[in-house]
């Protein structure tokens, strides 16, 4: 038995099965390069569903992070300490917003925006008590919590898992007169919306329909919050993909890029006037703004500040989008969409599933993930070079010629 093999086995027999990970176990990693414990090198194109976005090994986040672990990591919020006020500080001002409730993972940050949003509607706008509810969109993914599965329209993420949390409305995505039609009585408090459904497949929607949410929120007096924790901090060639409509919500939410793939960083950024309905002891977490996580969150925001990685997206993603669009004349691939460097790709029915395209790819070594049957997605670290980026897609028409 390979090393590879005897590794996997022995995550088999210990682990709960809740993924379907590609059968390569990692060892090391740089920049858009993984490696396994055989030495075998990957190009790797998901870079962790966008944590990666700086790539492996980033030299500047991990040097920030080794100072950091020298000095202190773990405060919980019973004390103050050193980097907080600076993390909070910048990352507000990186989103032209005023206040920052930090957490840990980016489902945490979600479901701390649903219970902000609902507090926000009973004691600002004055929606009576356990009434408040929140619009979401079909094909969303929010998450994994109880909460957050009780508005997904995925069977797998949904299934067993009963009894729901009510107070959610779901509309199909991208259909801006169900939209309207849905924010109509009072108790209406939020719309929560993913720029770009990521899960689903990369989907954007259709032009002026971000646009048009903005514009129907502020005439109703209802939250515009983005789940940018996927498409934002440079994915899409934009710091939020929010920006290609020119749409700045009420309360943007950030995780996996925010802690540069060295640690599970999230955030709810909004205005003081959403955020300052929280009162101490009504909602927290003990890792959540902690002091590694600040340091490391700091030096993305500082790399992000410079804008390289934003044009480095917006240029290779042009060139990304130029090469997939080419594959769609060879009936290998019915349709591509995305943003930036990010993609999904259904693959032509014959041609194989998402699966096993992705199977195929990692024996030409690529890493890519499979979704909802057909899909691949492709999502590289916003580091890669150009020439990694077209050897990777030529293994990808290799692929799809077989």
């Amino acid at each position: 038995m390979s090393a590879s093999e005897s590794a996997i086995a022995a995550a088999e027999a210990h682990s709960a099965h809740n993924y379907h990970p590609l059968p390569v176990v990692v060892a090391t990693a740089e920049g858009a390069w993984m490696t396994d414990v055989e030495g075998r090198r990957y190009l790797d194109m998901l870079a962790g569903y966008s944590a990666l976005n700086f790539g492996h090994g980033n030299r500047r986040l991990i040097d920030a992070a080794k100072a950091q672990l020298e000095r202190v990591t773990l405060t919980s919020r019973a004390f103050h300490h050193d980097r907080f006020a600076d993390f909070c500080t910048q990352l507000a001002e990186l989103c032209g917003m005023e206040m920052v409730l930090p957490m840990n993972t980016g489902a945490e940050a979600v479901e701390t925006a649903v219970k902000t949003a609902r507090k926000w509607g009973y004691r600002v706008k004055g929606v009576p008590d356990g009434r408040a509810k929140i619009i979401v969109a079909a094909g969303n993914f929010h998450g994994r919590t109880t909460t957050v599965i009780s508005f997904s329209t995925d069977p797998e993420a949904r299934a067993d898992h009963g009894p729901y949390t009510p107070g959610f409305q779901i509309v199909p995505y991208g259909d801006l007169t169900a939209m309207e039609a849905a924010i109509t009585e009072e108790n209406t408090v939020a719309v929560l919306l993913e720029p770009i459904q990521g899960e689903a497949g990369v989907l954007v929607p259709p032009p002026g329909y971000l646009a048009g949410v903005r514009r129907l929120t502020r005439e109703r007096n209802v939250l515009f919050i983005a789940d940018e924790i996927q498409s934002g901090l440079g994915r899409t060639g934009r710091t939020f993909a929010c920006e290609h409509e020119g749409v700045v919500p009420d309360v943007y939410l950030l995780g996996k890029a925010l802690g540069g793939g060295v640690v599970p960083v999230s955030a709810v950024v909004s205005s003081r006037e959403v955020l300052g309905v929280h009162r101490p002891g009504e909602h927290g977490s003990t890792f959540g703004g902690n002091p590694l996580a600040c340091a490391v969150a700091l030096e993305v925001i500082a790399m992000l500040r410079t804008g390289e990685y934003q044009r480095r997206a917006a240029e290779l993603g042009e060139h990304l989008h130029h090469e997939l669009n080419l594959l769609t004349g060879t009936g290998a691939v019915e349709e591509v969409r995305g943003r930036g460097l990010w993609a999904g790709v259904d693959i032509a029915p014959g041609h194989g599933t998402g699966r096993e395209i992705s199977e195929r790819l990692m024996a030409r070594r690529v890493l890519v993930k499979d979704t909802h049957g057909s899909t691949i997605r492709i999502a590289p670290p916003l580091v890669i070079s150009k020439e990694d980026l077209d050897w990777g897609l030529e293994q990808l028409r290799g692929v799809l010629a077989q």
